[in-house]
């Protein structure tokens, strides 16, 4: 690159000189007037005809102020080649630069934000599946089999067993049976063996849609009732229940199956599913250690208890002879089954994953999803079994679910309110 006239009266000269900002000039000495070159080596008896490569490596030409600033220091560089180059940056040059450690957070971040609205995802749609799935069978039982008492209880027996197992296996952790939780689970397993057998009651009487309209009405009795309890509620809660009031009265005066049995079965299964979450609130406060799920099995057994006695002195001497008659007009004994046994495994699950959502989710999101829950049933169920709707009919049940919503949005924010209030 460059060649050396090692003659000390010789000038240093380049072939080519790549330095342009400091172009080479000839070197002198300050000391000694003779040119001596500053790459030489220094030992005590030196030879004009060696050099010191590593100077000239180093600084062949000494030391450049020029060059030698805060932020470029070259000749440190040539030294040490395996010297960071932004050792010598300013702070805030060397803060721009990308943080692996940063990224790698924000990537693991987004993939458990993935992972989890997957999960949701997938929740919400093993509620509504099981849910549909549950309304359609049970209401083809129903309509060849019109004893709703047998299979309400056999619903709750079905749950009965699949938590049985669930504990035998250890697929469930179960939980501690103690006499004061027995007797803290006597009143919420009562409302919600009415709120159960309510339902079934009004299934058999009218069309899903109709019943699950009714049932939208819930938020009202659970309003009123809590108030009688002591509760207040903001206007904007008592606002809501208006739609639902004038939705579900729409929607009841042009039904096309209306029947009164069927309308009151609906009202009563709102106001035994609304007793139940009021008392449990206050009859449970103590057992907070059991979880959801294992707090609903104790409750189907033991409403399971209440329910089939009762069943056997109301249609227990019709069991029989409908049970041929449901026989002939199926067909097929064990398409009869099928349709009971998947309508008894599919009320528990529905109810299960209600729970494990309610358990991932706040319960504004769980309000919402039960919202949209019933409107899919409703047009599920209409589908399949081709109930005529009337377009007052449909404008009510609208008018209702909408009332619904915002009640779920207005009690949502009051218990935000009433969070950040204790915080």
């Amino acid at each position: 690159m460059f060649t050396l006239n090692l003659i000390p009266s010789s000038p240093l000269t380049f072939s080519k000189s790549t330095h342009q900002y400091y172009p080479i000039k000839r070197f002198q000495n300050p000391k000694n007037s003779s040119p001596s070159p500053v790459f030489l080596n220094k030992s005590t008896s030196p030879s004009p005809k060696v050099c010191n490569f590593n100077k000239i490596h180093g600084y062949p030409l000494g030391k450049i102020p020029a060059l030698s600033t805060k932020t470029a220091h070259f000749g440190d560089i040539i030294e040490n080649p395996s010297r960071k180059l932004g050792s010598n940056v300013p702070k805030a040059a060397a803060s721009s630069e990308p943080n692996p450690e940063g990224e790698a957070e924000s990537v693991e971040a987004a993939a458990k934000s993935k992972a989890k609205t997957l999960q949701l995802a997938l929740v919400f749609g093993f509620w509504y599946f099981q849910n549909i799935v549950f309304n359609i069978y049970n209401k083809k039982a129903l309509n060849v089999f019109p004893f709703p008492w047998l299979l309400a209880s056999f619903q709750l027996f079905a749950g009965s067993i699949w938590m049985l197992v669930l504990w035998s296996f250890k697929l469930q952790p179960c939980p501690k049976i103690t006499k004061p939780f027995i007797i803290a689970l006597l009143g919420p397993a009562l409302f919600h063996t009415i709120g159960h057998i309510s339902a079934c009651v009004s299934f058999s009487k009218v069309a899903v849609s109709f019943t699950h309209v009714i049932k939208s009405s819930e938020p009202v009795f659970s309003v009123v009732f809590s108030s009688f309890l002591g509760d207040t509620y903001p206007l904007k809660v008592w606002l809501s229940i208006v739609p639902i009031v004038m939705g579900c009265s729409l929607a009841a005066i042009t039904e096309v199956s209306f029947n009164f049995e069927g309308l009151w079965g609906a009202l009563i299964s709102n106001v035994g599913f609304v007793l139940r979450n009021i008392y449990s609130k206050r009859s449970l406060q103590n057992f907070k250690q059991v979880n959801g799920l294992n707090l609903y099995g104790c409750i189907s057994i033991m409403s399971l208890f209440y329910l089939f006695p009762v069943a056997i002195l109301v249609e227990g001497s019709q069991w029989v002879q409908g049970y041929h008659n449901a026989i002939q007009t199926v067909g097929k004994a064990s398409t009869f089954y099928t349709w009971v046994l998947v309508s008894g495994i599919f009320y528990h699950l529905y109810n299960q994953s209600s729970y494990q959502a309610l358990d991932q989710i706040s319960p504004l999101t769980f309000s919402v999803g039960n919202t949209m829950k019933r409107v899919v049933v409703i047009v599920s169920t209409v589908l399949v079994f081709r109930n005529p709707v009337r377009p007052l009919n449909a404008l009510g049940s609208g008018i209702a679910i909408l009332g619904t919503f915002l009640y779920s949005q207005a009690t949502a924010k009051k218990k935000s309110s009433a969070g950040e209030k204790k915080s």
